[in-house]
């Protein structure tokens, strides 16, 4: 990892945690060419889903951002694993694809993975800022309120 990626991080409060594995039939990530695909990440803190429910239900805004955080700082967490601890290889992150769970009113998904967007952009600086979808959904897994995917362009 870079000195500067690590200042940040520091800057930023953010300690990567082990990367999580699977819950599933699935790799965490898998590394085709010069891209780097990262499955979905629950905003998992200390091993356990941090923030759970639906946006506009249970959960508001500023929690859900909070979640997309926790998303992003597991992202992270799985491309230092896949990239063998050098997180100075993402040349760029192409795109977060951001789901949050939803009540049927709820239109402000857009805003709840913003938590995600800003601290990858945060962490990694211009390499960082990418192409994203932000989507509501019925649910997601273990209940969670929002699941984070990421595509990267890594260096060899």
């Amino acid at each position: 990892m870079s000195d500067e990626i690590a200042a940040r991080l520091i800057e930023m409060g953010i300690t990567l945690p082990e990367a999580a594995a699977p819950a599933a039939n699935y790799v965490p990530y898998v590394i085709s060419g010069n891209l780097l695909y990262i499955s979905g990440q629950l905003p998992l803190e200390g091993g356990k889903v941090a923030v759970s429910g639906h946006l506009g239900k249970t959960v508001d805004v500023a929690t859900g951002q909070r979640g997309a955080e926790l998303c992003a700082i597991n992202i992270l967490a799985q491309a230092k694993a896949a990239l063998g601890g050098d997180l100075s290889r993402i040349r760029r992150v192409v795109k977060l694809n951001g789901f949050v769970a939803s009540a049927p009113d709820f239109i402000e998904q857009h805003l709840v993975i913003n938590g995600a967007s800003n601290l990858i952009a945060g962490v990694l600086g211009e390499a960082g800022k990418h192409a994203r979808a932000a989507v509501g959904m019925a649910a997601l897994p273990l209940n969670a309120a929002v699941e984070i995917d990421a595509i990267m362009e890594i260096a060899e």
